[in-house]
């Protein structure tokens, strides 16, 4: 399951004209890539997760509407879908440089070797730690995903690349137990930002949890993380 890398190039699923959320102070587009061998059940992307689809667009293809972005977005983020599954990577973010835009990377770190190659042309990073070590295959579906996640941490950790990390949270899936677990992870290990994303069900293809509707994070759980993570910054969002 884990092989999913494609040795294609980079194939799009989709974009995203401008959001002013994906890349924290500056106004960017989205690009989404297509694959992800992992099946967290919130996921609200799920159409992305196979390597290829009807709806697919050629990263070439792509780049003569960006440079007509330039002078009016700051950032191109690559989310996906798991941007690292595809070997094209790197070479795509050089090309969006070259038209002078910052680079964002959305990844949960399933592959660390890929992250290392794609990291020096990085600007920001956003991080998907989705559990504490010991939940992880259980939010994953696949066994030892802890193991990959912990590895790509430390390069980020060790890199002068900003980034922050970023926990999807559904009340069903992960319990006060197992946020407070993560919050004190997260502060050993120095992490210096911690957003929280209460789950939303719009893209949801998992019907059991999308049907009581947005999550809501309790203000109380909040206080008990902070207080937990002194050292770390912890965000709702």
């Amino acid at each position: 399951m884990q092989k999913i890398r494609n040795e294609e190039g980079l194939r799009l699923g989709g974009r995203m004209p401008l959001s002013t959320l994906d890349y924290p102070g500056e106004l960017a587009a989205v690009l989404f890539c297509r694959g992800c061998p992992w099946r967290c059940p919130y996921c609200h992307n799920a159409t992305l997760r196979e390597s290829d689809g009807e709806a697919d667009e050629a990263f070439a293809d792509t780049l003569p509407w960006l440079e007509s972005r330039q002078g009016l977005l700051d950032a191109v983020v690559f989310s996906g879908g798991e941007p690292t599954a595809q070997p094209g990577l790197p070479a795509a973010m050089t090309a969006v440089r070259d038209l002078g835009f910052k680079i964002g990377l959305h990844t949960a770190g399933m592959f660390p070797d890929a992250l290392a190659d794609a990291l020096p042309y990085c600007d920001w990073v956003g991080c998907d730690i989705k559990a504490p070590a010991a939940a992880y295959g259980r939010i994953t579906g696949v066994p030892g995903s802890a193991a990959q996640a912990s590895a790509s941490l430390q390069l980020l950790e060790q890199s002068h690349v900003a980034f922050e990390v970023r926990t999807t949270w559904h009340p069903a899936l992960l319990t006060p137990t197992d946020m407070t677990a993560l919050a004190d992870e997260l502060d050993r290990q120095e992490v210096p930002t911690w957003v929280i994303q209460p789950f939303q069900p719009k893209g949801c293809a998992d019907e059991n949890l999308s049907a009581a509707g947005p999550a809501v994070f309790p203000d109380e759980l909040l206080e008990t993380l902070r207080q937990t993570a002194p050292g770390l910054s912890i965000t709702v969002r």
